[in-house]
């Protein structure tokens, strides 16, 4: 399982979506929330998604083969302040005519920075997933960073605003830079598409 993790290509607009109809996670979150280094840590390959220091580079879909068995498909960030409002309106489109148009979605794993919890963008976010009755999951990120006394405290800040959440059923701490929650997310998806 989870061998042959490949990059199969980026998408701008939605009349190019790979003609394989093969399940997928999705990957969403704002700016600079980790969804690349996830990626990279959870397959072990680095480069496997292109990182970058300064948020907004992900401005395409791009989609994962993993197995040849289902997709991830890492989503543009929103957000990011510095692009022009017509851009970030663009990207914002496309993002909701992607996960309501696309059928077969079969997880959103939405990424929240663990420090900061979850922005007015995130909550948009978890209502339109909502709405969609899309299935999801919340993934804390940077969870590295946070001092143990402090993980509640994050856990916290998210369930008052998303009801229901159980740690390690569907919000989840993870650490791209150390490897925390790999296993859980691993196990999940291998529940889900194996």
């Amino acid at each position: 399982m989870f061998e042959n993790p490949l990059f199969l290509k980026s998408v701008y607009s939605l009349k190019d979506l790979p003609k394989e109809k093969f399940p997928a996670a999705v990957l969403c979150g704002r700016s600079n929330v980790g969804k690349s280094s996830l990626i990279n840590s959870l397959f072990r390959r680095k480069g496997l998604a292109k990182t970058s220091s300064s948020p907004g580079k992900t401005r395409s879909i791009n989609y994962y083969k993993i197995d040849n068995r289902f997709f991830i498909v890492d989503l543009p960030g929103y957000g990011y302040a510095r692009t022009s409002f017509e851009e970030r309106e663009f990207w914002g489109r496309l993002i909701k005519e992607y996960l309501s148009s696309v059928k077969n979605i079969r997880l959103a794993l939405h990424i929240i920075d663990s420090r900061i919890g979850p922005t007015e963008l995130d909550m948009q976010l978890y209502s339109f997933l909502n709405s969609l009755k899309t299935k999801f999951i919340i993934i804390l990120s940077k969870a590295d960073k946070l001092k143990k006394s402090e993980e509640k405290t994050s856990v916290e800040k998210v369930r008052v605003k998303i009801p229901g959440l159980i740690l390690n059923q569907n919000i989840f701490f993870y650490s791209a830079a150390k490897g925390n929650g790999r296993n859980e997310l691993l196990r999940l998806l291998g529940e889900l598409f194996y």
